[in-house]
Parts: C-alpha cells; sequence; structure tokens
C-alpha cells in the first residue's frame, strides 16, 4: 500500500536568507523519481504563525494524507530535530509517531522538545489539534531542518528519507492494529 505524505516547507523569513533550508531539501526530495510514496508539497508558506496553518489545514482537508511532514528551517541546530511536542496557550500536544525508534537508525538526527515557539510551533500545533479535532487518521510530524551544506545534505537527505520509510512502515502496523 503506497501512503500518501504531505511534505510543508516554509518560505525565507530574514533579509539574510538566500532560501529556506527546508524548502531546499524538500526541493531536493522533489528531485529523485523512484519514490514508492504518493508526495504532495505545499512549498514556501508564508512565515506567519495564522496564515501557514490555515493554507496546511487547507491542504489537509483536501488531500487527507496518510502523513504530513512540515519543515521549518533552524539556523542555529546543525542536525535535523525531529519535534515531539507542540504547546498553545498550555496545552500540549504530541505525534502519535513513535520518535524513539524513528531516530534510532538515524545518522544525523535527533528528538527536540523545542519547537520553536513561532511559526513553525504554530504550524505543529494547528495540524496535530486539527487531526485531533477532526480525528482524522493522519499522523504529522514535524522536523526542523539546519543550513544545508556540501557536508551534510547528502546525510540530511537520506536521514529524511529514513523517516519516510520508518513511518510508512509505522503506517501499516496502525493499520493492523
Amino acid at each position: 500500500m503506497t501512503i500518501n505524505i504531505l511534505l510543508t516547507s516554509f518560505d525565507t523569513w530574514l533579509p539574510h536568507q538566500p532560501s529556506n533550508a527546508s524548502d531546499d531539501l524538500l526541493a531536493k526530495v522533489a528531485e529523485i523519481e523512484s519514490l514508492p510514496y504518493a508526495l504532495t508539497f505545499l512549498r514556501k508558506l508564508p512565515v506567519d504563525p495564522k496564515l501557514g496553518p490555515m493554507q496546511a489545514i487547507a491542504k489537509i482537508d483536501e488531500l487527507q494524507p496518510d502523513l504530513i511532514i512540515c519543515c521549518g528551517m533552524a539556523e542555529s541546530r546543525k542536525i535535523l530535530t525531529v519535534e515531539s511536542t507542540a504547546i498553545s496557550e498550555g496545552e500540549i500536544l504530541q505525534t502519535t509517531i513513535p520518535l524513539s525508534s524513528l531516530v534510532a537508525n538515524l545518522t544525523l538526527t535527533k528528538i527536540s522538545d523545542e519547537a520553536g515557539k513561532f511559526v513553525c510551533e504554530a504550524l505543529y500545533y494547528s495540524v496535530l489539534k486539527h487531526i485531533k479535532e477532526k480525528s482524522l487518521q493522519s499522523q504529522c510530524i514535524f522536523i526542523h531542518v539546519p543550513i544545508l551544506t556540501k557536508e551534510n545534505m547528502e546525510i540530511i537527505l537520506k536521514d529524511l528519507l529514513l523517516i519516510m520509510d520508518f513511518c510508512n512502515e509505522h503506517s501499516k502496523i496502525k493499520l493492523i492494529s
């Protein structure tokens, strides 16, 4: 069974940024022709805590994807970080994907408990809340992407592809149980 994956990225927000690493990573994924998934890209979401989530939720309602991978850039981080939680007004929401198992075999990816307190967390929280309120079968994770370089690009791309593979296997197990 092929899973449908929605991948999101943000636009830039500061003048010194020629591009957003999250969008650059998704552009690399889009170049790969033989992936065993149905991929939909929602790239360059506005860096706005209301508009970005509104656009993502509209696309989720349209597609009803099995998996949503939201990506954002974290300039100060050196590795991919998969966010465990999103918080808004004291409410904490968590992904249903078992993150410890997810990162166990990844080279340059760790779990983070700090989604950023800005648009990244607003998007993650909004999507998790939408999934919960609408009782959707979709699963969601948020991944922070460091600045991409010649040295880390291949490893980070490989880790992202392994994340998609893990989530594909996890969704099969979830459907059986």
